[in-house]
């Protein structure tokens, strides 16, 4: 180990691969996507700057893998889901919906640097395993409550997910393009689903 990675890495039981994830992760939450450079990382890291490729392919690799840290941070920050079977549907549903939304809200500004990068947004989606993104565990919950029999047998739970899905990428849109975000109803929304899906 080099003196300057021993450097880095003295007070941490991180690998150097996750010290410059979790630097560069911080490094978003502090301050979004836009402008974040390899040297930047690599500097606020305490390595030099061609450590950086010893461990990734490229800065893409490293953004990618940045800011799937940055949307696990945001989602473990915002609690736990309700689990299928517990409470009333309406309820967890509500509780999904308000979740998706709290966290398209707090990763807008580290996304809002990443759409004009194509090729680090089409990592960070190669990185994520299933079931582990929010829409995943989503869709996990209504299956799980079709096969409980509190939805209908029949419900279209894959059309159900995407529509509440759409609402949260539409609440980003809003903010990103005109600076505001509209009124939503969560109640409303879980009302009008639900009309639709349950038995």
């Amino acid at each position: 180990m080099s003196p300057r990675r021993a450097a880095a890495l003295r007070d941490d039981d991180l690998s150097l691969r996750d010290h410059l994830i979790a630097t560069a992760e911080r490094m978003i939450s502090e301050g979004g996507t836009a402008g974040l450079t390899v040297r930047g990382i690599a500097r606020e890291a305490g390595v030099a700057d061609g450590v950086l490729y010893n461990h990734f392919a490229d800065k893409e690799e490293l953004l990618a893998q940045a800011f799937r840290a940055h949307v696990r941070s945001v989602e473990a920050g915002l609690g736990p889901l309700p689990e299928p079977g517990t409470g009333s549907v309406r309820a967890n549903l509500a509780a999904y919906v308000s979740h998706g939304l709290a966290m398209h809200r707090a990763i807008l500004p580290a996304m809002a640097g990443l759409i004009g990068r194509p090729e680090v947004l089409a990592r960070f989606a190669a990185a994520g395993e299933t079931g582990e993104d929010w829409r995943d565990r989503l869709l996990a919950y209504l299956r799980a409550e079709r096969e409980l029999g509190r939805l209908a047998p029949d419900a279209r739970v894959e059309a159900a997910a995407a529509m509440v899905v759409g609402v949260c990428h539409e609440a980003v849109l809003s903010l990103l393009f005109s600076g505001t975000e509209p009124e939503r109803d969560v109640d409303d929304l879980v009302a009008a689903l639900l009309a639709g899906i349950r038995p």
